[in-house]
């Protein structure tokens, strides 16, 4: 015969099932103290992936040019050469050089320099100027919102991005025909496009090289050379063996992007600004739900010595108090994801400066996992309480 539950046993069996359930009614049973708690973990997770996005569009910004290369599988450049935004010049011979290694099927010239863009209204700004082969265009972007790149075959012809001429001409229809100086010389506004501005200058201009040259008056027009693989060659591969055939540094246009970010991060402050913000965030969550979670448990502890007076384990208020708590974590959290979300997709337009600025899945994550860090902190600086709780308490007067 099955033997008959001990007295208690089956109570017992059936507390643990609506644990979870009265934790949850007590907490939603505090709307104000239940806000706080959110309010706090949402404005922590709004400022962590806020930042971590401008961050993350910053940096990106510092490769911008390397993206918007159109057909470049390999850059070629000066060994000292750290980033695409500060190379060292090449000799007009290097192009010729990397056009005998094996497995080349196009490379061509890629000027890059900045010079300074006057307005006829007195509207000054840096720029970007990139210039490509006269003749292939390899390297020039394909994102041409008014105009095309036969227009820039034209004399004194740059293609301008929209933003910057947005800023240069502010209420004014977008559109080519504008003239300009560039560094004191004629230049026409004949096309534009919808490139990302880069880290070092906000507005960015291509033209052919030889235009370019003259604009700049540099008399080493050539800071890279762009390589285009032939069918079926590997990149990595052709650029190892164009380092070993010229002496010079080769970098599949994933590895110079890597390389051009990992500089800006080792070599600029940018990293421990962002990341001082961030932490910044993380404490300000801390020590709001840790106050405001102190405070509901403080008020419940005569509710938590009933339970424990009714024979629930210390164990099992844990789990109920920990409960609690990811539950603020997940409302708090979808709160304050939702509002950055919504911030960049606002931002980030044809026209903002703060184009291209986005949240990656990444920083999403790790502010996750922070926020469950932030939150079980939170909990455990109150658990202590719940768990060194007299049942007793609740006969008291």
């Amino acid at each position: 015969m099955p033997r008959r539950p001990r007295a208690g046993q089956g109570r017992a069996c059936r507390r643990g099932a609506p644990v979870l359930g009265v934790g949850l009614k007590m907490l939603f049973g505090d709307p104000v103290k239940l806000l706080g708690l959110v309010a706090g973990i949402a404005f922590s997770t709004l400022l962590m992936t806020q930042q971590g996005g401008f961050f993350v569009g910053l940096i990106s910004r510092s490769a911008a040019v390397i993206g918007e290369a159109g057909g470049v599988d390999v850059w070629v450049m000066d060994p000292l050469t750290e980033t695409v935004e500060s190379p060292s010049p090449l000799r007009e011979t290097d192009v010729l050089r990397v056009r005998g290694v094996p497995g080349v099927a196009a490379a061509e010239p890629f000027l890059l320099g900045t010079g300074s863009l006057l307005t006829a209204k007195g509207e000054t700004t840096a720029v970007a100027m990139i210039g490509v082969d006269d003749g292939s265009f390899l390297g020039l972007t394909p994102r041409f919102v008014a105009g095309s790149p036969d227009d820039l075959r034209r004399p004194d012809a740059v293609a301008l991005d929209q933003l910057a001429f947005a800023n240069l001409w502010p209420g004014e229809p977008i559109e080519p025909g504008r003239l300009v100086e560039i560094n004191g010389r004629r230049a026409v506004i004949a096309a534009l496009t919808d490139v990302t501005p880069g880290f070092g200058a906000p507005a960015t201009a291509y033209g052919r090289r030889s235009e370019v040259a003259a604009l700049l008056g540099t008399p080493q027009p050539t800071s890279f050379v762009l390589v285009r693989a032939a069918a079926g060659e590997d990149p990595a591969a052709l650029a190892s063996r164009i380092e070993a055939r010229t002496g010079l540094r080769a970098l599949t246009a994933e590895g110079f992007t890597d390389a051009t970010i990992g500089f800006i991060l080792t070599s600029t402050g940018i990293a421990f600004s962002f990341g001082v913000v961030i932490a910044l965030g993380a404490v300000v969550g801390i020590l709001v739900a840790g106050l405001t979670f102190s405070l509901f448990v403080n008020e419940n502890l005569r509710q938590f010595a009933v339970l424990k007076a009714v024979g629930l384990s210390n164990g099992r208020l844990a789990l109920m108090v920990l409960a609690q708590a990811l539950t603020v974590a997940a409302i708090g959290y979808s709160i304050g994801l939702w509002l950055a979300s919504a911030f960049f997709d606002a931002v980030d337009q044809p026209l903002s400066d703060l184009k291209g600025f986005f949240l990656p899945w990444q920083v999403a994550a790790l502010v996750a996992g922070a926020t469950v860090v932030i939150i079980a902190l939170a909990a455990l600086s109150s658990l202590w309480r719940v768990l060194r709780l007299d049942p007793a308490t609740v006969f008291r007067g």
